[in-house]
């Protein structure tokens, strides 16, 4: 994790310094990696790959009635485009909104509804509960398809789009692509097999490594199998 935030990093660290006497306070890592110049600084890069101008059904936005209050409740998707030596390639994530965990990822050489849609099924596949879930995105042509709404009706998952072009309405997702572009997929690979190999790795730390400050310090991981056992064990 070498662009992990200093919040974070102190986080896994302080239980290591107080264990060999070093007294150094949150501020203190600050102070010291910023006379290393070792903070990180933030990246800043945007391409569009959402097409939203097309005569496909869109759905209307469910998220403004909705509080998420258990994993498995809401699933957010969006594509995000990643660059090889070779080619551009792009990226489809299924991420759970309430412990943040990436569920399905698919890397593909286009944005077709047939490799997006992958994403998706494993995402289902990797479920742990079958309680009623929500699928939120933009209006990408990609997520309005028959292909990618066929599948959400065989899983019994209900579609919600974003009002139009509007990144904040699908922002936990955004966020999450830029977590693995900026804090994971720094070098150029060679390939794009290379890369598929990486974004897997990356996804794995991400998951069960990467503390979250809005997951009281935990992993997406461990706050989604944990919350989804306590349901399961009241469940029954």
């Amino acid at each position: 994790m070498p662009r992990l935030g200093t919040r974070k990093l102190y986080f896994l660290l302080k239980d290591e310094l107080a264990a060999i006497g070093l007294k150094l306070g949150r501020d203190g890592l600050f102070d010291f990696l910023r006379s290393q110049g070792m903070l990180v600084k933030p990246l800043r890069s945007y391409t569009k790959t959402t097409n939203s101008k097309h005569w496909l059904r869109k759905y209307p936005n469910l998220m403004r009635e909705v509080r998420v209050v258990r994993p498995e409740q809401v699933f957010v998707s969006d594509i995000t485009y990643i660059k090889s030596r070779e080619r551009t390639h792009y990226l489809s994530l299924v991420t759970d909104a309430y412990s943040r965990k990436i569920m399905g990822f698919n890397l593909s050489d286009d944005m077709s509804a047939e490799n997006v849609v992958k994403a998706l099924k494993m995402a289902v596949k990797m479920r742990n509960t079958r309680n009623p879930l929500l699928h939120h995105s933009d209006r990408g042509l990609q997520y309005c398809s028959s292909l990618y709404q066929d599948e959400l009706r065989a899983c019994i998952i209900t579609p919600s789009m974003t009002d139009g072009y509007d990144c904040y309405q699908n922002a936990l997702a955004e966020r999450v692509n830029g977590i693995l572009k900026q804090e994971f997929l720094l070098e150029t690979c060679s390939t794009g097999r290379e890369l598929s190999r990486l974004i897997k790795e990356s996804i794995d730390v991400y998951n069960n490594k990467r503390p979250h400050l809005s997951l009281n310090m935990k992993t997406p991981n461990f706050v989604h199998e944990k919350t989804c056992e306590a349901s399961l064990t009241g469940f029954n």
